[in-house]
Order: C-alpha cells, then sequence, then structure tokens
C-alpha cells in the first residue's frame, strides 16, 4: 500500500467510528431471500472475510444516491453511527415484479460487501414501497470477532489479468471481468474477448472521458466444457459461475443464480463493479444495478448489449424500450420512479432533467409513437418466429439489422430529436412513462450515444468512487 492511500485510509478511519485504523479487509455477508406474492424474509448464511483489501474510497462510504430499490447500512453499534451504506438491486427484486411469486415461493442468495468492522455492527436493509420511500425489512447482528466468521482462503479461480491500471483502488473504479463458459484451452479468447469489451465501452462517453478513473482487471475459472447453459433449446451445463440464458422464462436474459460461486470468484480481485462474459454466440445479457451485468460475448451484438447492461449495472438506468417482450408485470400505479433516465412527468415543471431540457422543447415532447409501435409490432412477431423455429442465429442478427437501420432513419427524422425532453413510452410501457431523448443506448440497439441525462447519470455514480 502506497504512502498516500495509507493517509487517506487513516485520516477517512478516524471519522468513522466502528473500521479498524489499518487497510480492512472486504467483510461479506451471505444471505438467502426468500419469498412469494404476499411474504419476503431474510436468513443468514454465513459472513465471510475475503482475501483481498476493501478497495473502495473511505471517504466516500455514504451512498446518497438514492439509487436502489434496496438499501443496506452498516451501522457501529457503539457509536450507532452509519460507517457505510449502498443502494442496490437484486435478483429478487426483479422476480418478485413476474407472474410466477402469485403461485410460489422461491429463494435466492445474495451478498452484501463492505469494509471489515473492528467492532460488531448491525447491517440493517431497507427496501421501497408503494411510493418509493425506503422502510427498513430486515437487521442482523455481525461481530468480526464471531468464531464463525469464515477467514479462509478459498481455491484460486485463476490468474488475475491487469487490464488497465489507472492507480490506486482507493481513488479509482474497480471494473472486475469474469469470464463463464471459457475453457482452459480457451482462454486466450476470453483475454481477447475482454480487451475488446473495453476498448468499446473507453469509446463511449462518458466512460471516454473518464477512462482513467478506472482500474479494469480480468479473472476466468475454467470451464469443463464451453459454453453455458441454454434451458429453452434443451442445453445444460456446469459453467463456473453458473450463468444460464432464460431467466425468468425471458430467452435472452442471462443471469447467475449461484451467488456463491460468482462473489467466491469475484474475491480474488479488486472491485466495485462486475460484468461477466459468457462464452456464447446467443444474443442476450443482463443488468442488476450493484450486482454484476452480462454478456453473450460472441453474439454480433456484444458491444451494444455490454454498454446497454452496464448502465443497469453501474447507474441504476431503467429500459427505455416498451416493445420488445419482458418477464415484468406492469406497474399498477404511476409513481416517479426512482431511476434516473426515466420519469412519469406528474409535475412537467419539476421534471427532474429540467435543466438538460432544450430551449423551446414542450413537455411532453412529440414524436411518431404510434408509427413506431406499429413497425415493431411487426419485428416482435418475426423475432417469436425465429426462435420457435429454433433458426440459425444468423437469421435473427439479419432481422436486428433491419431493424435498426430503420430505426436509425426514423428517430433521426423526428422534430425533436437530439434535444432533452420528455418522449412517452419508456420503462417497458407505451404510456405513462417518459424518457430523456427520443433515442439512447438504453432504447434502441441503433448506433447511438447514452442520451445526456444517462452520461450525466453514470458521471455521478463514476465520482462517487473516485
Amino acid at each position: 500500500m502506497d504512502i498516500r492511500r495509507a493517509l487517506l485510509i487513516a485520516a477517512a478511519l478516524l471519522m468513522l467510528p466502528g473500521l479498524a485504523l489499518c487497510a480492512p479487509h472486504t467483510m461479506r455477508l451471505d444471505y438467502f431471500h426468500t419469498g412469494n406474492a404476499s411474504t419476503e424474509l431474510f436468513s443468514v448464511d454465513r459472513v465471510v472475510v475475503e482475501p483481498l483489501e476493501w478497495p473502495g474510497n473511505p471517504q466516500k462510504a455514504i451512498d446518497d444516491s438514492n439509487l436502489g430499490k434496496y438499501f443496506f447500512e452498516v451501522i457501529d453499534r457503539k457509536s450507532n453511527r452509519t460507517i457505510y451504506s449502498r443502494g442496490f438491486s437484486s435478483i429478487y427484486g426483479e422476480w418478485e415484479t413476474t407472474d410466477e411469486p402469485k403461485a410460489m415461493s422461491r429463494t435466492f442468495q445474495e451478498s452484501l460487501r463492505f469494509p471489515e468492522p473492528d467492532s460488531p455492527v448491525q447491517v440493517v436493509v431497507k427496501k421501497r414501497d408503494a411510493q418509493n420511500a425506503f422502510h427498513e425489512v430486515w437487521s442482523t447482528l455481525v461481530d468480526p470477532s464471531d468464531m464463525f466468521v469464515d477467514r479462509s482462503t478459498p481455491a484460486s479461480p485463476g490468474p488475475l489479468i491487469a487490464i488497465q491500471r489507472s492507480g490506486d483502488s482507493a481513488n479509482k473504479v474497480d471494473l472486475l471481468i469474469l469470464g463463464d463458459g471459457y475453457t482452459a484451452a480457451e482462454r486466450g479468447k476470453f483475454e481477447k474477448d475482454v480487451r475488446r469489451m473495453v476498448d468499446r465501452l473507453f469509446a463511449t462517453s462518458p466512460f471516454k472521458e473518464m477512462r482513467s478513473s478506472f482500474n479494469v482487471w480480468a479473472l476466468c475459472p475454467p470451464a469443463a466444457e464451453s459454453g453455458i447453459s441454454r434451458p429453452s433449446t434443451g442445453v445444460h451445463k456446469q459453467s463456473p459461475l453458473g450463468t444460464t440464458y432464460d431467466a425468468f422464462g425471458s430467452e435472452r436474459y442471462v443471469l447467475t443464480f449461484d451467488n456463491r460461486a460468482f462473489r467466491t470468484a469475484a474475491s480474488f480481485a479488486p472491485y466495485e463493479f462486475v460484468e461477466i462474459l459468457v462464452n456464447g454466440q446467443t444474443y442476450g445479457g443482463g443488468g442488476i444495478f450493484g450486482q454484476f451485468s452480462t454478456v453473450a460475448a460472441d453474439s454480433v451484438w456484444s458491444s451494444y448489449i455490454f454498454i446497454h447492461e452496464f448502465g443497469h449495472h453501474i447507474a441504476d438506468l431503467a429500459d427505455e424500450y416498451f416493445t420488445s417482450p419482458v418477464a415484468y408485470a406492469p406497474a399498477t400505479d404511476r409513481v416517479e420512479p426512482y431511476a434516473p433516465n426515466v420519469t412519469a412527468l406528474l409535475d412537467p415543471k419539476n421534471l427532474k432533467w429540467k435543466d438538460l431540457v432544450s430551449a423551446g422543447t414542450p413537455l411532453p415532447t412529440s414524436w411518431d409513437k404510434e408509427g413506431y409501435i406499429k413497425y415493431s409490432q411487426e419485428i416482435q412477431k418475426r423475432r417469436a418466429q425465429i426462435r420457435s423455429d429454433r433458426r440459425p442465429e444468423s437469421e435473427m442478427d439479419a432481422l436486428f439489422q433491419e431493424e435498426k437501420q430503420h430505426e436509425t432513419s426514423r428517430l433521426a427524422a423526428e422534430r425533436y430529436h437530439g434535444k432533452v425532453g420528455a418522449f412517452e413510452g419508456a420503462n417497458y410501457e407505451a404510456q405513462g412513462y417518459y424518457r430523456p431523448e427520443t433515442d439512447c443506448i438504453m432504447f434502441t440497439r441503433d448506433d447511438v450515444p447514452f442520451c445526456a441525462v444517462c452520461r450525466r447519470a453514470i458521471a455521478r455514480i463514476i465520482a462517487m468512487y473516485t
């Protein structure tokens, strides 16, 4: 550890009782999250001390972003002061918005990571209510001196690759890229895939301008066989991280439900954010705020998916599209979303991005939504038929290319294209939710940047870690 980091940590920790006066290790609370449509329960699995020091900035231990469906605080028992907090979302939080909880209960593995304290702390989890206000839903005591705290070092998942080292972790955003479904013989392919994705990320604003704020690491646990599970086609594989297509019944949604395997592998690198590259060609990916994002590395659309899903993961950006099928049930009430890039426009005079609205732009802002929907519905029918017939992935790619060319020209012709306003159609719904611009990476697969509102949201999160 360099002298500058030591001084930063010491100064910050003097103001935060409950944390050690030397660089703390990373503590992880693994827990089970269980429920159905009427019940939600939490229970401790284990408390782990990870092999590496805490990578975060000790001067920025408190989260004031107001993002995430959940929020957790680490409270020092002696002083009753919060010494660490973060907003986050979870697989459970997404699952409960599907129809399945009405018919059954399920349990998901989750984790909370924080700097190891030097005395007992209370970990408090809060959740948003129907009005998006946080309320406590679980609390548990964590004592670092407890004999059951697991301080063992698991087997290494493989060598850590430094893709980009910009400085000390305490002052940088640490991005970890994990590989899944790559055999030992495919390790070279993994590294090439990583570097290709990283180059694309840092060619995109605001990451382009803030590249020096990032350290990028890569790890790839060797798989026994190439690829990952895709249950809709009868493919099941035991990949090291357990990633799979068809999450929640959506053929393109890629997640891992094996949190323990994911966290154990990730613990061998400093990280705040994680992207999982899966060794597959079929279009797919996923992103959960504060947890991880995924992308199929060999898809023709991998660069777009990587950046789009990372937008979910790093800045809690909402999906702005509304014509593609999703597993989530529509919202019953129109409340203002906490995501920074969508709005219910309940009070146009106080639009949350009103400072970015272009002069002379009306709110709401007109665009040819009906024409867009009509075209998109035909695309979705053809897309569903390709999947139903199990036709080659090249046919799906060709359809998406056709859609991309049409949408690029259609949206570019809109009167208010390139201006910030409030365009109806976002958050999976055609009515009642609005996005900031006609087009954005969070809306279409066009070769367009993040809109101005999304760029600002991402930059704010980067600043929270650097």
